[in-house]
């Protein structure tokens, strides 16, 4: 107890100082490539990169990845990790690397100083991607979130609380941490090593300082995302994948599971461009009123 309120007195330390001295918004420019940019939540400026795509023509929307970085990491640092620019340019995606409070995200039970603080990253992922859409970037019908370690749980959980607003996600490494009860069929991709020393493939541990509940296991969460999808069991061949690559089988909702045998906590190398197929395989969104 000592602990957490001792970081939630540096974690308001940190949030009234980015209040005082807002960071510069980015560019506005529609130009190809990685530009940074802010979103003002509050009194408090939160930065992210964006990457579109050579082929896209101004304003022109196109579908978007919301990319999470892992705990204690940085847009830039998942951004070089996955190599996602790379597999988006060739599929003409856009993505956005939000960052999260001092590399953390309130994915629920984690993690951190983002969790101690309360942060509404579930509100902050919602303005990133309206922002996006009012701006004609992103195809509000065509949206996809990946991250990886606690950026995979907190896709797990923008799934849960969001599911009417994302076609689909892909998780690396990462935990679900919190009840979800989606109100839509979601697609979900998720790529796990069985040595995995932070996010255990057979679950157990804590999931966080001062949470004494046990990860899941990755195969209880595959099957639950499947209960919840109503579909049949992981047994198909993912087609691209390599050998460990299992799925629902065909149709316009898949959960599918690559385990990476003693793979540890890391972003597989075929990772991205497997979840970008993931992505356009999946149907578009229904229209919105």
């Amino acid at each position: 107890m000592k602990i957490a309120a001792r970081a939630a007195t540096i974690v308001a330390t940190l949030l009234a100082t980015l209040g005082a001295h807002p960071l510069p918004a980015g560019a506005s420019d529609d130009a190809p490539g990685t530009s940074e940019h802010t979103i003002a939540m509050g009194d408090w400026n939160r930065p992210y990169l964006l990457h579109l795509p050579p082929e896209r023509r101004p304003r022109e929307p196109v579908p978007l990845v919301v990319a999470l970085h892992g705990g204690l990491n940085d847009p830039e640092y998942v951004r070089r990790q996955s190599g996602l620019d790379e597999a988006a340019d060739e599929a003409g995606y856009a993505v956005a690397y939000p960052e999260g409070l001092l590399g953390t995200w309130n994915a629920g039970a984690c993690c951190w100083f983002a969790r101690w603080a309360g942060v509404d990253d579930v509100a902050f992922l919602d303005e990133l991607i309206d922002t996006l859409v009012e701006q004609r970037v992103a195809d509000p019908r065509r949206v996809f979130v990946t991250g990886f370690s606690n950026g995979g749980g907190m896709a797990y959980r923008y799934a849960c609380e969001r599911s009417a607003r994302v076609a689909g996600i892909a998780v690396v490494s990462g935990a679900l941490a919190i009840g979800c009860t989606p109100a839509h069929p979601t697609s979900v991709l998720a790529f796990h090593g069985t040595w995995d020393p932070s996010v255990p493939y057979h679950g157990g541990g804590n999931m966080d300082a001062g949470v004494e509940f046990p990860f899941f296991s990755v195969q209880v969460t595959m099957e639950y995302w499947r209960w919840l999808n109503r579909l049949p069991a992981l047994s198909w061949p993912v087609t691209g994948g390599p050998d460990g690559c299992v799925g629902t089988g065909p149709g316009p909702r898949v959960v599918a599971l690559c385990t990476e045998q003693q793979g540890g906590h890391e972003w597989p190398g075929y990772a991205s461009g497997l979840m970008l197929d993931f992505f356009t395989a999946r149907p578009s969104l229904p229209k919105t009123a």
